[in-house]
This record gives structure tokens, sequence and C-alpha cells, in this order.
């Protein structure tokens, strides 16, 4: 009789665990890096490669980092809204580019709008990696003393950008 109960018993924690896990949202990875500084970078600005931009150059102002590239389609969904994000003046939003071309991002960024304050290169993924970057996009709150305080994995969508990014930025900043 407990010959047959254990694997009755392993089989229904095992079930458990999938029922949980299937329940979870994949977008809410948690970050080892939130509340913890931001990962230091120099990298040269797109637009102007002579010029660069420093991890520590918007020490004393929350912004938000975001990770994009032109071959990235999930980019495209979110960029209208981070457009309009950029023309309220919020919140300044500075472009990572991840593993792309500077031709095909400065294309793309013309044919689409350019929301970014700047926007820097990061060709070859070391920076992303520092972030924990999963895939593009993706999205980083800054504070004002260089700290992550919210990651978003995936588009930016209105309810996410309504109910969890500007409240924070505002708290924040305030």
């Amino acid at each position: 009789m407990i010959r047959f109960l254990l694997p009755l018993v392993a089989f229904i924690v095992l079930v458990s665990f999938l029922l949980v896990g299937l329940n979870l949202n994949p977008r809410k990875i948690p970050s080892p890096l939130i509340g913890k500084p931001a990962p230091t970078f120099q990298l040269q600005q797109l637009h102007d490669s002579e010029k660069t931009l420093t991890s520590k150059d918007n020490l004393g102002k929350v912004w938000l980092l975001n990770v994009w590239a032109s071959w990235c389609a999930s980019c495209r969904e979110e960029h209208p809204l981070l457009v309009q994000l950029a023309k309220s003046g919020v919140v300044p939003i500075y472009g990572l580019n991840y593993k792309d071309k500077r031709d095909l991002a400065l294309q793309w960024l013309d044919q689409f709008g350019d929301p970014y304050t700047l926007s820097i290169v990061d060709s070859d993924g070391r920076v992303g990696i520092d972030y924990g970057v999963y895939g593009v996009p993706e999205t980083y709150v800054i504070d004002k003393n260089g700290v992550i305080q919210y990651k978003q994995i995936g588009p930016v969508t209105v309810d996410v950008l309504e109910e969890t990014i500007l409240p924070l930025v505002r708290d924040l900043q305030g």
C-alpha cells in the first residue's frame, strides 16, 4: 500500500508546482537589480559618435532607460506610446540601442519618431548584459541616486505606464 502511496504523493506535488507555474506572468520576472545601483557605462551617442554618455551623467534626476533596436518588432508596438510620453515632458527617456547597426537605428528613429532625450549605442550588448536584459524592449526606471527602481520586460503598455511607471516616477521626483 505504501508502495503505491509514495508515487501518488509525488505526482500530486509535481502537478501542484506545474499549476502554480502556469499561473505566473513571465513579464513579472523579478530583477535582482531592483533597489541596487544601475550598472555603470560609458557609451557613444547614437546621433554623434564623437560624444558619450555615462551612467553618472543622469545623477540627480529620475529617468527612464529604454532598451530598443531597429530589428525589434515589439519595439514598434510600444514606440508611439514612448513618443507621446516624451512630448508630455514628465520624465526624460534615454534609449539604449541594443545590438543594432547605427545607420539602421537612425533610419528607424527618422521613420517612427525619436522619443529619446538621447540614445546610446550598445552594439556588442555588454551593457545590456550588465543590466540583465532578457530581450528587447525593456524599460528601467532609475532614481536620482542612480538606483534601479523598476524593470519592465517587454513593451510598455498604456496600463503599465499609467498604473505603475508614472506613479513611481512622480513619487521619485517628489
